[in-house]
C-alpha cells in the first residue's frame, strides 16, 4: 500500500506540473509525505501483510484495479492528497478523484474502454462494492469515486464488521457429535459457490455449515436474515455481507435463507453465486428448480437429538440447571444460546438464580412467535394441578406427553420414522361435550411439554374461495413447523367433518380441503391436538392417524364435587350461608366449564351486593347458567324462592 501510494503522489506531481496547478508550498508538502512514504522505518511491519494485496488476491484484482482503488482511497488516507485532487479538479479545496483523474493518474486513455471496464457497474471493484462511483445526472468522467468506509477501515489494518451487518450476525454453536457430511467438506475445499441445507425446525444447519467450513481451515461469517428488517433492500445487505465475510477471509452462511425465495430469488441467488467466498444457505425449505439457472449442491441437515441439546444447554448454562423438559425443546444450538444468554442477563438484572423454569421462560421468549395473520392466537397454559378428569382420561393425557418428550429419542436413529413424507409430529383428537375439559387439557399439555399453544380459528381459516383454504392452513402449518407451538384445532368437525360423496363442484373441492389436510398434517413434525364435540362427525381418516384418542365424558357425581370445590376455593365464601357442595354436586349436572361460570357470577354478584360468596349467590347463578344455555332448570334442587 505504500508502494502504491508513493507512487500515487508522483503521478500527482507530474499532472500537476502539467497543469502548472501545484504551488510550492503543496508541492514540498507532498515531497515530505512521498519521503515518509519511502521510510520503511515510519511504519514498523507496514511493508508485511499489505491489506491491499491481500485485498487483490481475495477479490481477483489486477494490478489496474488496485491503482484505481489506491486512487478512490487517497484523498481519506492524506489530507495533501486530497488538496492536491482538488487543485488538479480546478477547485482551491479538498476534493476526492473523479473517474477522469482517476484514468489520468493510472495512465489510462479516457477515449479507450478503459472506464467502463474497470470503474462501470460490472467492473471487479464495483461489483463486489470495494469502491463507489458517483450516479448520475454528472457527466461519466466528472463522477467522483470513492471507497466505503469498511473498506478503507480494512486498508488501516481495522477489521471491525460492518455496522449495517451488526443486529443479524449470529455466533455458530458446536455439536460435539454433529459428523460433516462428506460430500459438503468437498464442496467447500473444491471452492463450490453456492451450497442449500435444508434445515428444519431445531436442526443443526448453522453448526453443520460452521464445521464444514472450520474443517477446510475457512473462518466463518453467519448472518440470520430473519434479524433484517423487512423493509431492506435484501440485494444490497447480501452484497455487503459477501464483501465482509471476503475481508474477513471467512465463508458466508446464511441463517433462515428461504427469505430469499420471498422476494426475488433469482436474482438474489445468482448474486450470492457470484460471491469470492463460498456460501452456504440454511433454509427450512426444499430447494426449488426456479430460484436459480443451475441446481446447486443441496444436502439435509442432520436432527440435532435431545441429548445434543441437553449437552448445549450445559455448556451454555452449566451442568444441573437444564433439565429433560427443556432440552426436548426444539431450538437449534444458536438458539439455545441465545436462550442461555437471555436467562443469564435476566438473573444478573434481577439477582436470582438460574432455574430451569427460567431457562425455559427464555427458550419460549428467544424461541420466536407467530407474526403473521389472524390464524394463530396464542394463549398461556395452565398447568395439569387444574385438570380435573377421570382417571381413564388423565391416564392418556400423561402419555400423550410422555411420547411428545420423548419422541426425538425414539426416532434418533430413524429406523422408526416413517417413509413416504410423513413426519414425526404426534397428533391426538379430544371428543367430547363443550365444557368438559378438552380446551383446558390442550394447555396443560402444551404446559408439560414446554411449548406455547396456537389456537387455529377456523373462521379465518376456511374461505369461500377455491383453494384459499388450502393456502390458509399451509400458512398455519408453515409458521407452526418454524416455531416451539402445539397446534390446537378447535370445534374441529366443522373443517374435518366427514368426506361426502361428490354430488357438485362444491362437494369435489371440500373434498380437496380435506384430502390435503390429511396430508399436510402427516408431514407436519410438530404436536397437534384436535378437539371436536361430536367425535361421530369425524372422517376415519384422521382417526386414523391419531396417536392418541380421548374421549371427555361428562362429570359424574364426584368429578363434580372435585369441580365445585376446586372454583369455590378461590373464592371467599359465607359461613352464615354456606354452599352446599355435595347438594350441588347431586343435583346440578353441568360440565366443569359451567361450574366454572357459575362460581364466577356468583363472586361478581356478591361483590355488587358487598357480600361474600353465599349459597344464595351460587343458586341464583346456577339459574341463570341454566338459561344461558337453554336448559330446563332442576327446581327440585333449588330452594324455592330462589328457583322462582
Amino acid at each position: 500500500m505504500r508502494e502504491r501510494l508513493a507512487a500515487l503522489v508522483k503521478q500527482v506531481c507530474v499532472a500537476g506540473d502539467r497543469r502548472q496547478g501545484l504551488d510550492a508550498d503543496l508541492r514540498a508538502r507532498l515531497d515530505d509525505v512521498l519521503a515518509v512514504l519511502r521510510d520503511e522505518h515510519a511504519d514498523p511491519g507496514s511493508s508485511h501483510d499489505d491489506p491491499l494485496t491481500g485485498l487483490a488476491d481475495v477479490f481477483g484484482l489486477d494490478e489496474q484495479d488496485a491503482e484505481l482503488l489506491t486512487i478512490a482511497a487517497a484523498p481519506d488516507l492524506d489530507a495533501n492528497l486530497a488538496l492536491a485532487f482538488g487543485l488538479l479538479r480546478g477547485g482551491p479545496s479538498p476534493a476526492r478523484a473523479t473517474i477522469g483523474l482517476a484514468l489520468e493518474l493510472a495512465s489510462l486513455p479516457t477515449l479507450s474502454g478503459a472506464g467502463p471496464t474497470y470503474l462501470g457497474p460490472t467492473g471487479t471493484t464495483r461489483r463486489h462494492g470495494l469502491l463507489e462511483v458517483a450516479p448520475a445526472p454528472a457527466l461519466w468522467l466528472s463522477r467522483e469515486l470513492w471507497v466505503p468506509d469498511r473498506v478503507l477501515a480494512h486498508l488501516l489494518g481495522v477489521d471491525e464488521p460492518d455496522p449495517l451487518l451488526t443486529p443479524a450476525l449470529v455466533l455458530p454453536v458446536p455439536v460435539d457429535r454433529l459428523d460433516v457430511d462428506g460430500l459438503l467438506a468437498a464442496a467447500v475445499t473444491a471452492g463450490e459457490p453456492l451450497v442449500w441445507i435444508r434445515s428444519p425446525l431445531g436442526s443443526g444447519g448453522l453448526s453443520l455449515a460452521a464445521a464444514a467450513l472450520s474443517a477446510a481451515g475457512i473462518g466463518c461469517l453467519a448472518l440470520d436474515l430473519a434479524r433484517v428488517a423487512p423493509s431492506a433492500d435484501l440485494r444490497h445487505v447480501l452484497a455487503v455481507t459477501a464483501r465482509e465475510a471476503a475481508l474477513q477471509g471467512a465463508g458466508l452462511v446464511l441463517v433462515h435463507a428461504e427469505r430469499l425465495a420471498e422476494e426475488d430469488p433469482a436474482t438474489l441467488f445468482t448474486a450470492l453465486a457470484e460471491s469470492v467466498v463460498p456460501v452456504l444457505a440454511v433454509g427450512d425449505r426444499p430447494w426449488q428448480p426456479l430460484w436459480l439457472a443451475y441446481h446447486p449442491l443441496v444436502l439435509e441437515a442432520p436432527a440435532v437429538t435431545t441429548e445434543d441439546r441437553a449437552l448445549v444447554w450445559d455448556r451454555e448454562l452449566g451442568a444441573g440447571i437444564a433439565d429433560h423438559r427443556l432440552a426436548t425443546f426444539r431450538l437449534a444450538p444458536e438458539v439455545i444460546a441465545d436462550a442461555a444468554r437471555y436467562a443469564t442477563t435476566l438473573a444478573d438484572v434481577t439477582g436470582t438464580e438460574i432455574s430451569a423454569d427460567s431457562a425455559r421462560a427464555a427458550a419460549r421468549r428467544v424461541g420466536g412467535s407467530i407474526t403473521s395473520g389472524p390464524a394463530l392466537v396464542p394463549t398461556h397454559p395452565p398447568t395439569f394441578a387444574d385438570l380435573v378428569l377421570p382417571d381413564h382420561v388423565s391416564r392418556p393425557l400423561h402419555r400423550f406427553v410422555s411420547w411428545a418428550a420423548h419422541r426425538d429419542e425414539v426416532l434418533a436413529d430413524g429406523r422408526l420414522v416413517d417413509v413416504g413424507g410423513k413426519g414425526t409430529g404426534i397428533a391426538a383428537l379430544f371428543s367430547g361435550s363443550p365444557g368438559t375439559g378438552k380446551t383446558l387439557a390442550a394447555h396443560v399439555v402444551a404446559a408439560e411439554l414446554g411449548l406455547d399453544l396456537f389456537r387455529v380459528d377456523l373462521a379465518s381459516i376456511v374461505d369461500k374461495y377455491i383453494g384459499e383454504t388450502e393456502k390458509n392452513l399451509e400458512r398455519v402449518f408453515h409458521e407452526a413447523e418454524s416455531l416451539n407451538v402445539l397446534l390446537f384445532f378447535d370445534e374441529a368437525d366443522a373443517l374435518f367433518g366427514k368426506r361426502s360423496d361428490v354430488k357438485d363442484a362444491h362437494d369435489r373441492y371440500a373434498n380437496q380441503e380435506v384430502a390435503y389436510l390429511l396430508q399436510r398434517m402427516e408431514s407436519f413434525d410438530g404436536v397437534t391436538v384436535l378437539a371436536t364435540n361430536l367425535r361421530g362427525n369425524l372422517d376415519p381418516a384422521f382417526s386414523r392417524r391419531m396417536s392418541f384418542i380421548v374421549h371427555f365424558p361428562d362429570p359424574d357425581v364426584p368429578t363434580r364435587q372435585r369441580l365445585w370445590e376446586r372454583h369455590l376455593a378461590r373464592v371467599t365464601t359465607d359461613p352464615a350461608d354456606p354452599v352446599q357442595v355435595a347438594h350441588l354436586a347431586q343435583e346440578v349436572e353441568l360440565a366443569g366449564g359451567d361450574i366454572r361460570n357459575i362460581v364466577l357470577a356468583a363472586a361478581y354478584d356478591a361483590v355488587a351486593a358487598g357480600e361474600l360468596v353465599g349459597m344464595r349467590h351460587v343458586l341464583a347463578a346456577t339459574v341463570a347458567e341454566h338459561h344461558k344455555l337453554g336448559r330446563r332448570v332442576p327446581e327440585h334442587a333449588f330452594l324455592p324462592e330462589v328457583a322462582q
